[in-house]
């Protein structure tokens, strides 16, 4: 299962960054397919990218509020709340673990052979406030003369974007080499800062900076795919905490928002069937899969 999840994770980097003709067009993709949302975060500038970035188009959802008001437009993007809060409710965090391509990088990264060290968990709770301030409240609240807002978050902290798109387009626009300041250092150090934690902690980004982690998080007990525990099956033995990316102690919390369904914890720890993967309200549980495809293999 493990393997996968992989090639899922690999697809999925690939389709929402298809565009493949940018080495010749140097400018990033504005066809149709832009008005689609991608699961993950996935930068609306990287040159390849074929789709927009749910937290990009929440901000800018945010920060034109106000200049609609004051225009006489009374509308809400609908389009932008109804696509993340329909991935959020039916699949919650698993996008993270399945369809992110920068918690993929990470995982790539964590495989480097070093000494490995843990994540604090009340760092946990860092992603939330960026989620509340630099995504929904400052775009919001803090605007120009206009009375448009600007984009917090990607504008100074998302790492994702500087390396999906700030990296590659200032090779393929040497002119842009000129405006560079302290604001991209800041960022790249961000950047390389993260990346080198990734390799020594399992998925830092993911467990403490990542606004649309926090987002699909808040989904975790409502979401229609989801793990669930077996209290008479389980044996309290603790393997689920050992193998868990995220730090999850699964026979103790559940519903854990940061679970990302990486079922890990069910396919490679569990051995009493206990952790069963939950479709719709309907069990499938670790051991009935083994013995489906024993059953369909003979």
């Amino acid at each position: 299962m493990e393997l996968g999840r992989k090639w899922v994770q690999l697809v999925i980097a690939f389709l929402t960054n298809g565009y493949w003709g940018f080495p010749a067009t140097r400018t990033i993709y504005q066809g149709p397919l832009k008005v689609v949302c991608a699961p993950g975060l996935n930068c609306y500038s990287c040159p390849a990218a074929t789709t927009y970035c749910p937290m990009g188009a929440l901000q800018q959802l945010m920060l034109s509020i106000r200049f609609n008001l004051e225009n006489g437009q009374y509308f809400l993007g609908w389009y932008v709340l109804g696509c993340i809060g329909v991935v959020g409710a039916f699949l919650g965090r698993l996008v993270c673990g399945w369809a992110c391509p920068f918690g993929f990088i990470q995982e790539l990264l964590y495989k480097i052979p070093t000494r490995k060290f843990l994540v604090p968990r009340p760092l946990r709770f860092v992603k939330y406030g960026m989620l509340f301030f630099l995504v929904i409240l400052l775009p919001l609240v803090v605007v120009n003369e206009f009375g448009m807002g600007i984009t917090w978050y990607c504008k100074y902290i998302c790492p994702a974007g500087t390396l999906e798109a700030g990296l590659p387009l200032l090779w393929l626009q040497p002119e842009l080499r000129q405006t560079v300041g302290l604001l991209f250092y800041n960022k790249l150090a961000l950047l390389v800062f993260f990346l080198s934690w990734a390799v020594v902690a399992s998925r830092p980004f993911c467990r403490v900076a990542c606004p649309l982690g926090a987002f699909y998080g808040l989904f975790s007990r409502a979401r229609l795919v989801k793990l669930q525990l077996d209290p008479a099956k389980c044996t309290n033995c603790k393997a689920c905490h050992y193998v868990c990316p995220m730090g999850v102690k699964f026979n103790e919390s559940p519903e854990d928002a940061e679970c990302i369904t990486c079922l890990a914890c069910m396919e490679r720890a569990c051995k009493f069937d206990a952790i069963s993967l939950t479709v719709g309200g309907i069990p499938l549980r670790a051991g009935e899969v083994r013995k489906i495809v024993v059953e369909k293999t003979e």
